[in-house]
Formats: C-alpha cells, structure tokens, sequence
C-alpha cells in the first residue's frame, strides 16, 4: 500500500546547492540574494518592483499600514478563506466586513460585496482560492461605482481615488487573468512562500503593486522596506560599504524582512517554476479526466480568459454532509492516502465566533465547506502517487 502525503516540498539538489552557496558566503540575512529574488519576482509578475518580506501575512499587514488603513475603517473580506486573510485586519485594528460566497462557487457574492461599500469601506481584499484568479473585473467596477462614497485618509488613498483592491494571492503566483499576471492584476497582490505553497522560501512572502500616479515605486518598495526592517534607513547589507555604518529610526517599525537563506531557495525555484506548473497541470487534467463521471464537482482550473496556478484541488462530495465527508476523509486515510479541507468558513472558528461573526448568516460558505476535500497536489508526485490517489477516490465513490 502506498502512502501519499497530502503535501511534500518540490526540493532538488538546486536547491541544496543554492543554499549551500549563501551559507559559505557569511551573509545570511537580507543581503544581495534576496534582491536579486525581488527583481526576479518583479519581472516574472510585469510589475516594476517587489518586496520580498517573511510572510504573506505580514505582506498584506505592510500594505493595510501603508495604505493608512487604522481604526474606524472598514475592510471586505471573503468568509470563506483562511484565517490570514482576516486577522490583518485586526492587527492594523480596523474591522472586517465578511461576504458570503455565491451559490456553488467559492468566490465571494460580488453584489453582496458591493453592496457592503460604504463611506468606512478602505479596501477589499479578495483571494485566489486555490490559484483560480477571481473576477477582477467586476471588482474594480464595483469600487468604480462607489467611487463617490469613498473618503480618502493620506496620500496613497487620495491617489487611489476609491476603495482599495488589496488581493490576497497566496495561492497565485503564476496565474493570470485577461493575459496579465497575479501580482500586476490588483492594486497590491501579497504572496505567499510557505512551505506547501508551489513555490517555497520555507517560510516567507512578498508584496507586489500596480504604479501609483504620483508615487515612484522605488519609494514605494523604501517603505515597504521601513516597515519590515525596524524603520531603519539602512539595512544591514548597505550598512557594510566603508563609512556606512550610520543610519536613523524614523519611527519604530516592525521586523519582518526576508532572508538571504530563504531567498536562495525561492531564486533557485523560480528558475524552474514553469515545469512545476506544467507538472501541476498534468496532475489536475488527470484528476478531471477520472473523476468527470461521478457525483463530484471541482474548483474549475481552466477556462478560455484565465490561467490558474493549480494550487489546491478542491473537490466537493455532491449530496454529501459534513459528517459522510469526514469519513470519506478517514477511509481515505486508511489507505495511505491523506486529504485536506480548504477551508473550514471564518465564522465557524472561535476566533471570529466570539466576535460576533455566526455561520448560519454565511449559508453558502457552510455549503461549499461541508463537503469539501482536496486531493494531494503537489509538483514532486509520481505518476505511481497521481494514480493510486485517484484510485483511492474512485473506490470510495463506487461504494457510496
């Protein structure tokens, strides 16, 4: 019987090397490889400059407090996504305003989410649910519409003229919409290089943006660069040109930059990156293929104006409840294969519960959620692994 994890790193001895290299080097932090990363990343996304940070989460907490995101503001959200994509709104102390889904699908309700703008409303932050881009357009053309009950507070806002587009794109790197990358789509695209993510730092993230009329993008990247690294003028690389030891605190910032380490991983990574994807596309093709004549349905990868990064399978069990999903779960389990939930609903965790958040107002999240699985996915399977999954699927769905 094999054993199938649901994920397992995509780690080549590219990696090992490029790693190795950083190590005999002696500069381990945030030096000359993770800007190579950045600028790699940039012209990979069609974007003008990036920051590489440590995490997705702290990506998009960069990007709330340059944009002057704080409290008394209101930020959309989709209830159905991870916790991540939410708690940022809380740690800049703004709320969030949460959105069902649309029936059978997992993107937010767009009307729903229009009509949720309001003179608080500061941003919305959509996801790429398991690298699908959402609709973006009719995003920008609802926050277009409400252009007028917008009141901008400094001046990235007043620049923007209208709520913010903020994308949590976690899953995304590597996916387009309309011919236009992940990254290039959204006012700001935060990403994620965590380890189960398509491509991985280990732990780590980025932030990405569209040009600001009347902003440079170089000052936009210093900023970012304050804000993940104390408020200091100078990062610790700079500070090693003779004579350049000194610097100043403009104000006292947070720590949250991206190493050299992981940066040699992520460089090493994207150098490869399209055939992890077309190895994902191969896995996902056959997975549709087996599994179009059953009770099931799927989150739709392909379609004629999008290219999705084939980041999470998600299968729902059609005509199935939560308690006959969690045992296909386990039978599954029992046979070495191991499967996944993406996502168990915001409102539904303690942390949002109890500040008033109820899953009964969010009855298509509930829907999507309860019987949902994901099936293992990942750029390292074997086709021995990709088959016997499947097969594992299949034979649990023949019984019913």
């Amino acid at each position: 019987m094999l054993q199938v994890p649901f994920f397992r790193p995509d780690i080549t001895e590219q990696e090992v090397a490029a790693v190795s290299d950083v190590l005999r080097s002696c500069w381990l932090t945030t030096g000359p490889v993770t800007k190579r990363f950045e600028a790699a990343l940039a012209d990979y996304m069609g974007v003008n400059k990036v920051a590489a940070l440590n995490a997705q989460t702290n990506a998009t907490f960069c990007t709330m407090l340059l944009l002057g995101i704080g409290p008394g503001d209101e930020v959309i959200v989709p209830a159905y996504t991870y916790s991540a994509s939410c708690s940022i709104i809380y740690h800049v102390g703004a709320t969030p305003v949460m959105i069902d889904c649309a029936k059978d699908s997992f993107e937010m309700n767009y009307d729903l989410m229009e009509e949720a703008i309001n003179e608080r409303t500061k941003a919305i932050i959509p996801v790429d649910l398991g690298g699908v881009v959402c609709d973006y357009d009719r995003i920008f053309d609802a926050v277009d519409r409400k252009r007028h009950l917008f009141k901008p507070v400094g001046s990235v806002q007043e620049s923007l003229g209208r709520v913010a587009v903020v994308a949590d794109t976690a899953h995304s790197l590597g996916a387009s919409r309309n011919g236009i990358m992940a990254g290039a789509i959204a006012d700001f695209s935060n990403f994620s290089f965590h380890a189960v993510k398509n491509l991985t730092t280990g732990e780590g993230g980025a932030a990405s943006w569209r040009s600001l009329e009347g902003f440079d993008d170089v000052d936009l990247y210093e900023q970012y660069m304050l804000l993940s690294l104390h408020g200091q003028t100078k990062d610790a690389f700079s500070k090693t040109d003779p004579g350049s030891w000194e610097y100043d605190i403009v104000e006292p910032y947070y720590k949250c930059n991206l190493t050299d380490i992981a940066s040699a991983i992520g460089l090493s990574q994207l150098g490869r990156y399209q055939s992890m994807l077309t190895r994902r596309k191969e896995i996902v093709e056959y997975y549709c293929d087996r599994l179009r004549n059953f009770n099931v349905s799927w989150l739709e990868h392909f379609n004629e104006n999008a290219v999705s990064s084939l980041h999470l399978f998600l299968l729902r069990l059609n005509g199935k409840d939560v308690h006959e999903r969690n045992r296909f779960i386990v039978e599954a389990a029992k046979s070495g294969v191991s499967l996944n939930v993406h996502y168990k609903p915001l409102p539904m965790l303690s942390a949002y519960r109890k500040r008033g958040f109820q899953i009964e107002d969010f009855p298509e999240a509930y829907a999507q959620y309860e019987n949902e699985v994901t099936l293992p996915l990942f750029s390292s399977m074997t086709d021995a692994e990709v088959e016997y999954v499947v097969d594992t699927v299949v034979a649990l769905l023949e019984v019913g």
